[in-house]
């Protein structure tokens, strides 16, 4: 009784995707307008030249930087654009939002890069339960990408997966 022991899910036409593969794992940090504010309230543009010219702008070297504001205030957009001018050079990303909005929108430009013809004519497995929280954004964004070149898209793992969508 020495029947082999077949692996049918290694056997299969199946490709796993996993989205943890495109999260940001570069440090992403939080430039607030607000300690720059007169009053909490206005910018004011001498004031807030100044204070740019004191920042070490070193400290964002290679890390995403989420510029906002965290009090309802009167900032003008040209504020954003110096900024901008001065992080440059240092951060790798420069994303107007908070943490949260820039980690979406890097993970999504991350998504957005993979090549979608090389899963052409596929049975793709988008891999679930892994160790980082992907958000709902990613899940429908590779589907939308992967749906009009992929035979099928499932979700979860191969040896239990739910159906997301059959070419017919």
């Amino acid at each position: 009784m020495s029947e082999e022991i077949v692996n049918k899910v290694a056997q299969s036409a199946l490709q796993t995707l996993d989205l943890e593969e495109y999260y940001p794992r570069e440090e992403i940090v939080l430039f607030d307008l607000k300690p720059y504010l007169f009053m909490e309230k206005i910018l004011r543009e001498k004031d807030f030249r100044a204070a740019l010219q004191q920042i070490d702008w070193n400290q964002y070297q290679d890390k995403i930087v989420a510029v906002t504001c965290s009090v309802d205030a009167i900032i003008p957009l040209w504020s954003y654009m110096l900024i901008a001018v001065n992080l440059q050079p240092f951060a790798r990303d420069i994303i107007m939002g908070d943490e949260q909005t820039a980690l979406q929108q890097v993970f999504l430009s991350r998504l957005a890069a993979i090549d979608i013809q090389e899963f052409a004519d596929k049975r793709i497995i988008v891999k679930g339960c892994g160790d980082l929280p992907l958000g709902g954004f990613a899940y429908m964004e590779i589907a939308k990408r992967l749906r009009p070149v992929v035979k099928s898209i499932m979700y979860g793992e191969a040896c239990s997966n739910v159906p997301v969508y059959k070419k017919k």
